[in-house]
């Protein structure tokens, strides 16, 4: 991969670490979100994008993916795609943790590290 590649991924990681942090602290904020048919899930919806948090969330989201657009333009798919996908793995766990206060077993932490060897391996393979 080359270096506008790999910052093009951490910044594609970054927003939807960014995004999905607001969107869940949205969604917590407007108190929850469920589908229960068409009528229910549009005003749902409607709740949900009157929470700041989740609105940019969402923008935040949109952002990503035009950031990503690029990546996939122009970078080997196969080797970008796990890269963004355990990046955001790692950071969105992070979040969580730190924001939500959700518990990190021993069992997530060997997980993640786990994923961040992969990474290791596949960034020396794309560097070949």
């Amino acid at each position: 991969m080359s270096t506008s590649g790999i910052l093009l991924v951490l910044l594609t990681a970054a927003l939807t670490m960014s995004a999905n942090l607001l969107l869940r602290a949205g969604i917590d904020a407007s108190g929850g979100f469920s589908f229960g048919g068409v009528p229910a899930l549009v005003r749902g919806l409607i709740h949900l994008f009157m929470e700041p948090r989740f609105a940019l969330g969402f923008i935040i989201y949109a952002a990503a993916s035009v950031v990503w657009f690029r990546v996939v333009a122009t970078e080997p798919l196969s080797v970008a795609y796990p890269i963004l996908v355990s990046l955001t793995f790692g950071l969105v766990t992070t979040g969580a943790v730190l924001f939500f206060g959700e518990p990190l077993s021993l069992r997530k932490v060997i997980g993640l590290l786990t994923i961040l060897g992969g990474i290791m391996i596949i960034s020396a393979g794309a560097s070949r």
